[in-house]
């Protein structure tokens, strides 16, 4: 297996470009199959997640046309309603919104439980209930989710719990249905604004997303269309957190900085400064961290997927400071990598106190999901000496090029593979 081996202690200087968000492009790609027509997407990232739901699409009869290394034609037209297996959906949790996007456009729908990142129970009962509510019958059996509707009529849906994915999956199945559908408490990730928007392009008739109710009147069919994915906002957060943890001066490109306000926030209340430009964001650090307290909360708040990484900023800045889960059970199981690089973290439930050191030095540690790991990429380019990283395909799931992009900056990393040393030319 691969892994990555990090020379840590170089400050970061330089431009990174952000790719397409890996969580509108995982949903975007299956809704691209309701619509019995060619979609071009354009920014879509080059990354393993995205891989994988187009095998998927492939497999289950759709046409996919690469047109370069970032855009590609879906041609749905020739996609059959048909059983999804565990082997496709066990490696990615955004597989379920085949669920949704089946649902809609067959009104049937049998996909495996899907897989991903294991950091507590990630139940899809919000799913469930609304595309029961929209009148499909849902069944679990033997690791399979079956759904199925003679029609689907629009209804208010109050989601008991804020959940992104169950707002997705509900959208998606309600683009066909009769009259209107109302999704209350719902998520506002920017992700799901950009799948309302993708949606509207192709007819669809969706408004309020990015607000906590989204109205959707049903439609009797959508078209083809071009489409560009917006920029990733958690890889833009960890490549700012990495300036301000390593020291620099990064401009971070290719963002929509208002998707950024939270992580910019905290970042400065610990000693960065960033400066914010149209398309693009600054981040310098020169001077030591501090501590500040941090709650990750639905957006717009603190995203739960920069925890781990501001984890790593915080366990070398000067003071004790709170870091509070309120999203998901059993995030902080990276802790215990991090002690071994010398981190001074308990952790009581939902809450880790971090206590700053020094510095870190380096290990081997591993990637426990896709986020500790770019938090361990962090954590090994802040330290002293050499850190290894297993387990990287987590990471591999939703950065792209990362080697490179980090390599430009400055960093010293490789990728190391069967004992071949694949060397990356640091710049500068």
């Amino acid at each position: 297996m691969d892994k990555f081996v990090i020379n840590g202690g170089n400050e970061l200087f330089g431009e990174v470009n952000i790719s397409g968000a890996k969580n509108a492009a995982v949903a975007i790609i299956p809704a691209a199959i309701l619509a019995d027509d060619v979609v071009r997407l354009e920014n879509i990232p080059n990354i393993s997640d995205v891989s994988l739901i187009i095998q998927i699409l492939s497999s289950m009869g759709a046409k996919i046309k690469m047109i370069n290394r970032d855009t590609i034609e879906i041609d749905s037209s020739t996609l059959k309603a048909q059983s999804v297996p565990y082997e496709l959906t066990s490696h990615f949790r955004a597989s379920y919104y085949l669920i949704g996007a089946m649902l809609g456009r067959f009104k049937c729908a049998e996909v495996a439980m899907p897989g991903g990142c294991n950091f507590g129970v990630r139940p899809i009962d919000q799913h469930i209930k609304g595309f029961e509510m929209l009148g499909a019958s849902v069944d679990v059996q033997n690791g399979m989710v079956c759904a199925k509707a003679d029609k689907l009529v629009g209804t208010s849906i109050y989601m008991d719990v804020v959940s992104v994915g169950a707002t997705i999956n509900v959208m998606l199945a309600s683009v066909f249905a009769r009259g209107l559908t109302i999704i209350e408490n719902a998520a506002k990730e920017p992700h799901i604004v950009d799948l309302a928007n993708f949606l509207n392009s192709m007819g669809a008739d969706i408004r309020g997303a990015g607000t906590d109710v989204i109205k959707i009147r049903g439609v009797e069919k959508l078209h083809g269309c071009t489409y560009s994915i917006i920029p990733d906002q958690i890889e833009a957060g960890t490549y700012m957190v990495a300036a301000a943890a390593c020291g620099g001066d990064v401009l971070v490109k290719n963002v929509i900085p208002k998707h950024l306000e939270s992580i910019t926030a905290k970042l400065e209340e610990a000693g960065a400064e960033i400066i914010e430009y149209d398309d693009a964001v600054r981040v310098t650090r020169f001077k030591p961290l501090t501590k500040c307290n941090v709650k990750t909360m639905p957006h717009p708040g603190f995203p739960t997927d920069m925890q781990p990484q501001m984890a790593v900023l915080l366990s070398i800045a000067k003071g004790t400071s709170i870091l509070s889960e309120s999203v998901w059970d059993n995030r902080f199981q990276y802790v215990g990598q991090l002690t071994r690089m010398g981190a001074n973290i308990q952790v009581d439930g939902k809450v880790a106190v971090i206590e700053g050191v020094d510095s870190l030095s380096g290990v081997s540690v591993k990637a426990t999901d896709l986020r500790a790991g770019a938090a361990m990429l962090i954590a090994g380019m802040a330290a002293h000496g050499t850190t290894s990283i297993e387990c990287i395909e987590y990471i591999d799931r939703g950065y792209e090029d990362v080697v490179e992009k980090l390599a430009l900056l400055g960093a010293d990393i490789k990728r190391v593979k069967d004992d071949t040393v694949i060397q990356i030319e640091s710049a500068g």
